[in-house]
């Protein structure tokens, strides 16, 4: 009745779907991880934001590698922009997505401190890319700066790759350590991305904190996967069935009279 199972279209069928299954399974839990992974950073990006911000070098130092627990933290520094070394970062977007750059200067705290690097923002892409872009300069003297801490970028992590034989003062990826290589003298690990003071003229553009509602579609996605996983057996039963059905049908229908041989 179902010997019709072992031949070789069924076996290939039968074979496809009992690898379909586990694949599918395997693709809902991965969606669930990134549900997850997603529902985590939320709540560490809202805790961070609200946490009391405090002085920069309470949570980082020279060549320190910023943990993922420290991402978007409120810090402060206090000392003066040294805009004569400052670079900008091709091809960072805007809120709105226009493409330019932003714009990395070197803080010098004050006290005879460290350096450490801060994000000003974004400027537009001033249509020339080997040129060096007018930026609005920062506040001369000393300042306060408050900010959100950020980890060096890694071509691994950002997916950002890292140029080489770019115009002067231009870079791909914010990394404290080529900076402090650049400039010849101590840098903290991360760099500020900076939220207060205001740019005079907005702009440069701060940078918005980063979306801690979001949740995206991942859970959705893992359902899907899941349904389908469930869809693969109930379709090849359908099939089987339908299958033996049509060749019982076949196997019904009365064979065709002999026409009759008329004599020459």
């Amino acid at each position: 009745m179902y010997r019709f199972l072992l031949s070789r279209q069924w076996v290939l069928v039968t074979l496809l779907a009992l690898a379909l299954i586990p694949t599918m399974i395997e693709l809902g839990f991965w969606q669930l991880h990134r549900h997850e992974h997603k529902v985590a950073q939320n709540s560490l990006i809202a805790d961070n934001l609200k946490a009391e911000p405090v002085p920069v070098t309470d949570l980082t130092s020279p060549g320190h590698t910023v943990p993922r627990a420290d991402y978007w933290r409120q810090v402060t520094a206090t000392g003066s922009y040294d805009t004569a070394h400052e670079v900008v970062v091709r091809r960072r977007t805007a809120a709105d997505g226009r493409v330019g750059y932003h714009v990395l200067t070197p803080f010098v705290l004050a006290g005879g401190g460290p350096t450490v690097m801060v994000n000003r923002g974004w400027i537009a892409d001033n249509g020339n890319q080997t040129d060096f872009p007018k930026i609005p300069a920062p506040p001369a003297g000393k300042v306060t700066v408050t900010g959100r801490l950020m980890a060096d970028q890694t071509t691994a992590a950002s997916g950002i790759k890292d140029v080489k034989g770019l115009p002067p003062r231009q870079v791909m990826l914010i990394n404290s350590t080529e900076q402090a290589k650049a400039l010849g003298r101590t840098v903290l690990g991360g760099y500020i991305e900076q939220t207060a003071p205001e740019s005079p003229g907005d702009s440069p553009e701060l940078i918005p904190a980063p979306d801690d509602s979001s949740i995206g579609p991942h859970m959705a996605y893992a359902v899907q996967w899941w349904l389908f996983s469930a869809a693969v057996p109930v379709g090849w039963f359908i099939l089987v069935r339908r299958e033996k059905q049509d060749r019982e049908a076949a196997a019904a229908e009365p064979a065709a009279a002999p026409e009759p041989v008329t004599a020459a």
